[in-house]
């Protein structure tokens, strides 16, 4: 017996009815304020890389960059910007709060985040270990007439040396391990990928899981709760 044209339509009706039923709403991320009433300029410098993995400082520093834009009452200066003031001060790397200041202070911002990358592991599940140090700029603006360079140098430590503790050295800093076989990183995973992922997409959340630009930017995006947390105690 052939379908009619009334029967055909009613089909292609109930089929677009139970997928809309079935269909995943896109949802809204969750939105994150700085503390504070006046708004602020951070800079990012580039990763420190202690993972022991080849692990590309710049584009750790970019993802960073991007999970900050998203701060409401946060500008943020690109990360190449900082690496030209670091070329500038030959240094390769912020070893003390007198350099970061240095640093803010050529760039006219308020705060230096420095990430580090610890545990890189890309595999399925991915893990990465990281930390992100924040260094305010000095009061005590440098005086004229006196090379920064020299100031930066007299201000590094020994080769390899590590930086002091948070309370010594005047940062706050946020640390983390997430690792995607834990069933509670996974969880927050998927509360991060509410509205900014397509949940009709072939991977939905667990695109995170399989693109480490996608998963270190939840990564970021984690620790900056905790600093910004950190910034409110």
């Amino acid at each position: 017996m052939q379908p009619t044209a009334r029967m055909v339509v009613a089909i292609a009706l109930v089929a677009v009815v139970a997928g809309c039923q079935s269909a995943k709403p896109y949802g809204t991320e969750t939105q994150v304020r700085l503390p504070g009433e006046h708004r602020q300029v951070w800079a990012v410098a580039p990763a420190v890389n202690l993972s022991g993995q080849e692990v590309d400082p710049l584009l750790q520093a970019d993802d960073l960059f991007e999970q900050l834009q998203q701060i409401h009452g946060l500008t943020v200066v690109p990360v190449n910007r900082v690496a030209q003031v670091f070329a500038a001060l030959q240094i390769a790397r912020v070893q003390s709060s007198v350099q970061a200041s240095l640093v803010c202070e050529q760039l006219g911002c308020d705060a230096l985040v420095v990430p580090t990358v610890t545990i890189y592991d890309p595999y399925d599940p991915p893990k990465v270990g990281a930390s992100l140090q924040i260094f305010r700029r000095g009061d005590a603006a440098t005086p004229p007439n006196v090379d920064v360079r020299l100031l930066s140098r007299a201000a590094s430590l020994p080769p390899g040396a590590p930086l002091p503790p948070p309370q010594e050295a005047g940062f706050k800093q946020a640390v983390g391990i997430f690792d995607a076989a834990n069933g509670t990183v996974r969880n927050r995973v998927a509360a991060y990928a509410t509205g900014r992922n397509d949940p009709h997409g072939p991977l939905g959340e667990r695109e995170y899981f399989v693109n480490m630009d996608r998963y270190c930017g939840f990564v970021y995006h984690e620790l900056i709760l905790d600093l910004l947390g950190s910034m409110k105690s």
